[in-house]
């Protein structure tokens, strides 16, 4: 098959697979008790991670590729005229050796890595590149696929003709149209940008590894609840340093650190660590090749009959446009920099009356001040808060909700499916009448070998055309672990986040399309958040915070004054996160948009003179600056981390489609999301599978007032 595998950060695409015939090892097709090799005998079908070592990829993927040429071969070679069986349905039943490798692979580089999985992964990441060339710039192939497109309008469904259209785009976009020595430089390009997309994420990962921060003496505790403090305890034995407490760069580590800390001088340092990710000037510094990433991108484009990389990326979008992008970015962000303006005269008068002394705060000051107003406005502080929202806790909110909208059952299904980390654990998903639906696995705290960050991926799909196959998905987290015998407290972002992802898998769990290359979160990117995104919606209802946000030692229910101050402060310094979002998406969306960057371009300096440009407030740094951005660098979102932004119109305004009924969990809204928005997948337009849940358009309007913006006033 020629479709997406799904990787890190929520939706990564892996590198479009190599020569017509690359180096093979010898011992590529020697089977050596490889689990790769052999029928599936494990409950549902699940990889065999209780078999599976580092040794056994190498030769899988030379002979998944191996497979995977011979099918594509008869398939372009084929004597019949061509048809939708004998050559798209053909490539949809091709390849199937490759996916379940690539699969299983490229989650191992993002969950669980080790020095042998990055080797293999530095290896295969040009080959597989060059091997997704081979095909879709294969011209007899292609002759066949566009001879189908032309007469696509007599096939037998609209799916058929959305899969056509959809192959035939890919073609096209991926230089199917070009003159040989213009096909040579884009596999060439390809082939550089996996490496380089590889070296980045290596080199964010060791330099994320490498910092620790050693809270030693009381003093480096100030001002840290308990909660923090049983948390750094095992964040540093799982370090190598038991007995001590230490701050990682994990989100879950750092940002209650910054927020909680009294101690200026210990926030500034875990600021920096976790600024300066990827910007050190030493051995891990990741500027060059974000530049480099970006000219070749540029260089592509332009090959490709693109003004630059970003109109490339976003003809095949809802926003189709660099200009539909900005409209929306900038009209959010002059509301958000000036709630940003009034709240940051706010804190600073509240730091001069606590005894600060300068006349501006630095950045490693905004978190803790803004947790100091919220505690005063809404007289909510988060040790009294955070022993309500246990991991578990949250883990069976999200299944209830899902159970509520759309019938679901979780089945827990410990020992019975091999995992890959004694971290993981897997449920069985049901039907409300006892069908499998499919498996997902959790994956939910930080460590060395994994990835920051937060996502979603599959191990398979859900597919009618080979044998009904049915979604395997997991959900990757970075919590920081409470010490044995204590929960893992979360605090409200925490668990908007674990809901975020959940929707992620429920869009590939519940897919139910005919052709696997339109399932699950194959869709365009500024698409695919809207799912995960409308699924947070649920955590904030009072319906499902009363039931679930209990105290992990007591079990007693939140009190109502408890809950009433939680939801008041649900969009406290809303300014704050939108700016920090917003820049990364600015940045992101101005460094695609440019035609004429010289090689070797100064990335730091292009983010210097970026941020200035829109008037980036000095208090606040971007989310993700480019050094370590790791969605737009080694991920699917480059000119595409505006997504996120473009889906929260969908769902500040598609979550009122509930609320309009009075009822959270109206039978017939949540029918229509199922059936159009998670089940649908890439089977019709975006745009329409909306109207088709929605009735109408988005209100654009909804985004500002869910954010709290619309005002012009702050929650603060």
């Amino acid at each position: 098959m020629i479709r997406t595998a799904l990787l890190a950060l929520s939706v990564c695409a892996l590198p479009l697979a190599v020569a017509a015939n690359p180096a093979q090892p010898a011992s590529a097709t020697q089977a050596f008790s490889n689990p790769f090799f052999e029928a599936k005998t494990t409950k549902f079908g699940a990889p065999a991670f209780d078999r599976i070592r580092p040794a056994h990829f190498r030769p899988a993927f030379y002979e998944g590729m191996r497979q995977h040429r011979v099918e594509i071969e008869a398939i372009a070679n084929a004597k019949a005229a061509p048809t939708f069986d004998n050559t798209i349905l053909a490539m949809e039943k091709a390849g199937l050796m490759l996916d379940d490798v690539s699969a299983v692979f490229f989650n191992m580089t993002s969950a669980n890595s080790n020095a042998d999985i990055r080797a293999i992964q530095r290896e295969m990441g040009p080959v597989l590149a060059a091997h997704s060339d081979s095909i879709r710039l294969n011209p007899k192939l292609f002759a066949r696929v566009q001879a189908v497109y032309d007469k696509r309008a007599s096939l037998r469904t609209a799916e058929q003709r959305r899969l056509v259209e959809r192959v035939y785009q890919g073609f096209v976009r991926s230089g199917a149209k070009l003159n040989p020595a213009q096909k040579a430089r884009v596999s060439e390009i390809n082939q550089r940008l996996s490496t380089l997309s590889t070296d980045f994420s290596q080199k964010v990962l060791a330099d994320t590894n490498q910092f620790a921060l050693v809270l030693e003496t009381d003093a480096d505790r100030a001002g840290l609840p308990q909660f923090f403090l049983d948390a750094a305890l095992e964040a540093g034995r799982a370090r190598g340093m038991p007995g001590k407490h230490v701050v990682t760069l994990s989100r879950s580590s750092v940002e209650p650190f910054l927020e909680l800390s009294t101690n200026r001088a210990m926030r500034e340092k875990a600021w920096r660590g976790w600024v300066l990710r990827g910007d050190n000037n030493d051995g891990e510094d990741t500027k060059a090749i974000t530049s480099e990433i970006v000219t070749l991108r540029q260089e592509r484009a332009a090959i490709l009959g693109y003004e630059h990389h970003a109109a490339f990326t976003l003809a095949d979008t809802m926003a189709k446009t660099p200009a539909n992008v900005s409209a929306l970015l900038n009209g959010v962000w002059e509301p958000a920099k000036a709630a940003v303006t009034r709240d940051a005269a706010e804190y600073l008068a509240l730091a001069k009356s606590q005894g600060f002394e300068g006349d501006k705060l630095e950045p490693w000051d905004w978190r803790f001040y803004a947790e100091q107003k919220r505690r005063a406005k809404y007289d909510l502080n988060e040790d009294e808060v955070k022993p309500y929202f246990s991991l578990e806790a949250m883990l069976d909110a999200q299944f209830w909700v899902a159970n509520q909208l759309f019938g679901l059952t979780f089945k827990e299904v410990t020992g019975k499916v091999p995992v890959y980390h004694p971290d993981v654990r897997v449920w069985e998903v049901m039907e409300a009448d006892g069908r499998h639906i499919g498996l997902f696995y959790g994956d939910f705290f930080s460590r060395e070998s994994k990835q920051g960050g937060a996502w979603m991926s599959s191990y398979q799909g859900q597919d009618r055309v080979n044998g009904n196959l049915k979604p395997m998905v997991v959900n990757v987290l970075n919590y920081t672990k409470a010490p044995e015998g204590k929960p893992t407290l979360l605090s409200y972002n925490d668990a908007e986040t674990l809901f975020h992802e959940f929707g992620h898998a429920l869009h590939g769990l519940l897919s139910n399309v005919a052709y696997p290359s339109l399932a699950g979160t194959s869709v365009s990117r500024d698409f695919v958040e809207f799912p995960a995104q409308i699924y947070e919606h649920w955590l904030g209802q009072r319906q499902v915070l009363e039931r679930f946000a209990r105290h992990s030692e007591t079990g007693a229910a939140m009190p109502k004054e408890l809950l009433d101050k939680v939801m008041a402060a649900r969009n406290h310094d809303q300014g704050f996160a939108t700016v920090e979002f917003l820049a990364s998406a600015l940045v992101d969306m101005d460094v695609h948009s440019q035609p004429n960057l010289p090689k070797g371009f100064d990335m730091g300096a292009f983010e210097r003179e970026s941020l200035a440009k829109i008037g980036m407030p000095r208090e606040i740094v971007m989310r993700h600056r480019p050094t370590h951005f790791g969605h737009i660098f080694s991920g699917g979102y480059s000119a595409g981390y505006y997504s996120y932004m473009w889906s929260e119109v969908l769902d500040a305004d598609g979550f009122r489609a509930f609320t309009e009924t009075g009822d959270i969990f109206n039978k017939d809204v949540a029918k229509r999301l199922r059936n159009f928005v998670y089940a649908g997948g890439n089977s019709r337009d975006p745009a329409e599978a909306y109207r088709n849940f929605r009735g109408r358009d988005p209100d654009p309007k909804a985004l500002l007032e869910m954010r709290g913006l619309a005002d012009g006033t702050s929650n603060n």
